[in-house]
């Protein structure tokens, strides 16, 4: 059987890549996919070799992390997952994975794929609100309305039942969906100027997010740091000491399967998070996409990327 598997082999160099898809081991599956997608935050500095954490990166590299597919094939001893069974993984931009039982989750029949494959930023997102765990009446401000400040915001209602919840972003194009996820008020870049706010959060991955946080956030207030510091570096500022600002870093997930077992079943009462992903393309597109993104010509939120008819 044949894969196909979308490579990066430097600075702006995409290729598709053509291997035998070797034997599976006795506790793995194989999954054809049926979507992925695109975090543009994270993957469009790797693509443009300006990613800070990653300053001397090694080629040829995967493209992508977030899969959906079925399961088609599997080892002997893989016990929980079936021929058919529709799941998550983590390998990217190939038309077939091959991962562990342990590394693949099952999705419900109803849940589609771009609900799906939200779940696991969803929680990547999860674990830094959790390390705040604010009460339903206290007031948070997220810097940033990408897929990460949108799904904080997302669980900060859904599991907190978080009401005051107000957010920095300059792209005025993104106000809407933010009042859809239940922001209320979308401040422009500094004109936060007082300090009002329990907690904040930083998903902008820009300096000047986290140094409006830190004059919002209230003295002694905390504040958790979800992006990953990949486009700019993030610096403290003479609030963070006058005010005793707590800050905590975040990176990955809590529980996976625990998470995707609450997430499954708050979706279906919240179809708008969907509304995340604002490009759907096929997978011959990818190449042209990741030229658009850089060019920025388009500036979608998140791209979902079909490799099937649905």
């Amino acid at each position: 059987m044949i894969q196909q598997a979308l490579k990066l082999f430097g600075k702006k160099k995409l290729e598709w890549v053509t291997t035998r898809i070797p034997t599976l081991e006795a506790d793995q599956v194989l999954i054809e996919t049926i979507a992925t997608a695109i975090s543009v935050g994270a993957e469009l500095p790797q693509y443009e070799e300006t990613d800070l954490t990653d300053a001397s990166p090694v080629y040829p590299r995967k493209v992508g992390y977030e899969s959906y597919g079925r399961v088609v094939d599997k080892g002997e001893d893989v016990t929980t997952l079936h021929v058919g069974d529709r799941v998550i993984a983590f390998y990217g931009q190939q038309t077939y994975g091959i991962v562990s039982e342990q590394k693949a989750f099952y999705v419900p029949p109803e849940v589609d794929y771009e609900t799906a494959l939200l779940a696991i930023l969803s929680c990547d997102a999860a674990k830094g609100v959790r390390k705040l765990a604010p009460s339903s009446t206290d007031s948070v401000i997220v810097s940033g309305l990408g897929t990460m400040g949108l799904l904080a915001i997302y669980y900060l209602r859904t599991y907190y039942g978080v009401t005051m919840i107000d957010t920095i972003e300059p792209d005025s194009n993104r106000k809407e969906l933010a009042h859809t996820f239940g922001v209320g008020r979308v401040y422009t870049p500094n004109e936060v100027k007082e300090s009002f706010y329990d907690y904040g959060i930083e998903c902008s991955a820009r300096n000047d997010g986290f140094m409006n946080l830190q004059q919002a956030v209230k003295p002694n207030g905390s504040i958790c740091i979800l992006s990953d510091g990949n486009r700019e570096e993030l610096v403290l500022q003479p609030q963070f000491y006058e005010k005793e600002l707590h800050i905590v870093g975040s990176s990955d997930g809590w529980n996976y399967k625990e998470h995707f077992s609450w997430y499954f079943e708050a979706s279906r009462q919240t179809p708008y998070v969907r509304k995340i992903f604002e490009l759907d393309i096929d997978q011959y597109k990818l190449i042209d996409t990741f030229e658009k993104l850089s060019a920025r010509v388009i500036n979608p939120i998140k791209v979902a990327v079909t490799y099937e008819d649905k």
